[in-house]
C-alpha cells in the first residue's frame, strides 16, 4: 500500500458493524495519512453520524434490508426494498466511477451487499469481515467471490462457502481505545475515588436492560456506591423522564445519561464495571481493556450467538452472565453491589478478560487488505 492507494469501506446499521470498520480505517490513516479512504453507508442509520464524526469521507446509497416476517407492514417494506434494489446499482456505480478504489472492504450489514458485489463484477479486489460465529446472509453470499474472507471467530469458518480459505483475525478495536489511559480518562470525566459503572444496551437500546437499569438506579443511586453512566439508545429516550419521576436526574459525573456514547475511548477505559449485551464488537473492547462485566445476551439474534459469546467470558472468569429471562432490577442491583464490594474478584476478572484479547486484530485485517491490492 502507498499514500496513493484508494480504499473504499462499506458497512452500516449498528455500531457492531461500524466500529470495527472505523478501527481498521484508523490503522490505514495512521500508517498512510494521505491515502484516500471513503466509507459508503446509508443516510438513515448510525454510520451517517459516526463516520463523519471520526473524520472520514462518507457517501450514501438508498438501500434497506428485507423483513423476515410476513405481516402486512413488512410485506409493504419488502416491496420498497425491491424497488430500491432496482436503482441502487446505479448509485454504487457512480461512487465507484468517481472514487476509483484500489480495493473494497465490507464489514457487514445489508449496505455492504450491492457495493461489494458490483466491485467484484468489475474485478476490483474485495475483502469481507464477519464479526459473529454465525455469519450474516450478506457476507455468506459475498464470500463466494471475495478475494479475502476474515473472521472474528474460528467457529464461523465451516459456515462459509468461500472462494479462499477464511482467515481468523479476531475483532478489531479502535486504536484510541487500545491506547487509552484509565487515570487520564477518569480525569477528563471528573471522576473521583468512587468506582464507575457503565451500562449500555446497544446502539438501538434494549428495553429489558433499560427497564432493569432504571430499577437498579432506584435501588443503588441513593447509597452513593459509585458513579453511573448509562447509554439508553435510540429507543430508550424515555429513560431520563422515567428516572426524573423517581427523583433521579442527570447529574454528571455522579449520574450521566446519554442516548449514545460518542466518546467511548474516554468513557469505557474509565469504567470499573460494565453492564452490556454480548455482541462480538463490545466483547472485544472489554477484553482489550480488561473490563469486568455483567453480560446480558440478546435473545433475539440468530443461533443465540450472543449467549455463546458471553459464555466464553464467563468460563474464563471474566464476566457474570444474566440471561434476559432472569433479569430483574433487584438481581442486577445485587450483582453490581456484590462485585463492587469485592476488589480482588474484580482484579481477577480484569486479568481474565485481558487473557482473551486479540489486540492486533485491526493490524491483521489491514495486512489482509494490503495483500489483495494489485502489485
Amino acid at each position: 500500500m502507498t499514500e496513493q492507494t484508494r480504499i473504499l469501506i462499506t458497512t452500516g446499521g449498528t455500531a457492531g458493524h461500524i466500529n470495527p470498520a472505523l478501527s481498521v480505517a484508523g490503522i490505514i490513516r495512521y500508517l498512510y495519512p494521505e491515502a484516500p479512504i471513503l466509507f459508503v453507508g446509508t443516510a438513515d442509520h448510525m454510520e451517517a453520524r459516526l463516520v463523519p464524526a471520526a473524520g472520514f469521507d462518507f457517501k450514501t446509497i438508498d438501500i434497506s434490508g428485507f423483513q423476515r416476517s410476513f405481516s402486512p407492514t413488512n410485506i409493504k417494506r419488502n416491496i420498497g426494498t425491491v424497488r430500491k434494489l432496482l436503482t441502487v446499482s446505479g448509485q454504487v456505480a457512480a461512487i465507484l466511477d468517481s472514487f476509483k478504489p484500489d480495493a473494497v472492504a465490507g464489514f457487514g450489514g445489508y449496505v455492504s451487499g450491492p457495493v461489494v458485489r458490483l466491485a467484484q463484477k468489475r474485478g476490483i479486489p474485495t475483502a469481507i469481515h464477519e464479526q459473529n460465529a454465525f455469519p450474516g446472509v450478506t457476507n455468506k453470499a459475498l464470500a463466494k467471490k471475495a478475494d479475502a474472507v476474515m473472521l472474528a471467530s474460528a467457529a464461523a469458518a465451516d459456515r462459509f462457502k468461500a472462494k479462499t480459505a477464511p482467515i481468523v483475525t479476531g475483532m478489531p478495536v479502535r486504536r484510541e481505545l487500545r491506547n487509552a489511559n484509565r487515570e487520564k480518562c477518569r480525569q477528563v470525566l471528573n471522576l473521583d475515588i468512587y468506582p464507575m459503572v457503565l451500562s449500555m444496551g446497544g446502539s438501538l437500546g434494549a428495553r429489558a436492560i433499560n427497564d432493569s437499569v432504571v430499577g437498579m438506579l432506584e435501588i443503588l443511586y441513593p447509597d452513593k456506591l459509585a458513579h453511573f453512566t448509562h447509554s439508553y439508545g435510540q429507543y430508550g429516550k424515555w429513560v431520563p423522564e422515567k428516572l426524573a419521576e423517581k427523583g433521579i436526574r442527570n447529574d454528571p459525573p455522579r449520574l450521566v445519561l446519554r442516548e449514545y456514547i460518542d466518546d467511548m475511548p474516554v468513557v469505557l477505559p474509565a469504567a470499573d464495571l460494565v453492564i452490556s449485551r454480548a455482541g462480538a464488537s463490545a466483547l472485544a473492547e472489554l477484553q482489550v481493556l480488561g473490563k469486568p462485566s455483567i453480560l446480558i445476551p440478546s435473545p433475539n439474534v440468530s443461533e443465540n450467538h450472543q449467549f455463546h459469546n458471553a459464555k466464553a467470558l464467563v468460563d474464563a472468569g471474566a464476566a457474570v452472565l444474566i440471561e434476559e429471562k432472569d433479569l430483574t432490577p433487584q438481581r442486577l442491583a445485587e450483582t453490581v453491589r456484590s462485585l463492587l464490594s469485592d476488589k480482588t474478584r474484580l482484579q481477577k476478572m480484569s486479568a481474565a478478560a485481558k487473557s482473551l484479547a486479540h489486540p492486533d486484530a485491526a493490524e491483521q485485517i489491514f495486512s489482509v487488505i494490503d495483500s489483495i491490492l494489485p502489485s
